[in-house]
């Protein structure tokens, strides 16, 4: 049976203080809901739809890959939007940003040749999908933000279509064992 997974960057670190300033962005919307509302904060890598009887072959591919991750701080700083999709979102400073982006490309090529969406921004969604209006609500409510985290695993989450929401299925810690990069010698 075909599912949706995606992977993502995620800290229980920080759940509970975007928890709150989604619940404080609810509470000032109308109709108090707004896409993203409910889901639980993390750093988008991809999303990909396959049969689970491949899961197996595809989490060993990501438990190879995060081995060679080494864990660092990752620190959240600002806030963004993107205007084409409506999003309000918490932003990495420059350096996350970089050491973030690697590994989400390490990633996906570690998973190729599934059909995914890549992200290739990294971001922490507070809405999507927000009228005009909950964007300028948002854009007031917060104007300062400074959380933390260490970075020192990647999460696999599954679709729950009931619930539309995401919900982890297994944790792959980094090893630090950076795999040495090929480097082409001569015989002369």
């Amino acid at each position: 049976m075909e599912k949706k997974y995606s992977v993502v960057f995620y800290s229980e670190s920080i759940v509970g203080p975007v928890k709150n300033m989604k619940d404080l962005l609810k509470s000032k919307v109308p109709k108090n809901w707004y896409n993203s509302c409910n889901s639980e904060a993390h750093i988008t890598i991809c999303e990909f739809t396959i049969d689970d009887s491949k899961l197996d072959f595809y989490k060993q591919k990501l438990l190879k890959i995060a081995n060679t991750f080494i864990p660092f701080q990752v620190s959240l700083n600002s806030f963004g939007s993107f205007p084409a999709s409506n999003a309000f979102f918490i932003a990495p400073d420059h350096n996350s940003k970089i050491k973030l982006e690697s590994i989400m490309k390490k990633t996906q090529n570690a998973l190729k040749p599934l059909k995914m969406y890549k992200s290739s921004e990294p971001h922490m969604s507070i809405g999507r999908k927000l009228t005009p209006e909950n964007l300028k609500i948002a854009s007031e409510l917060f104007t300062t933000i400074d959380l933390k985290f260490l970075c020192d695993q990647i999460v696999l989450r599954e679709f729950d279509p009931v619930k539309k929401q995401f919900f982890v299925i297994d944790t792959f810690k980094f090893g630090s064992n950076p795999e040495p990069e090929f480097v082409q010698g001569s015989l002369f």
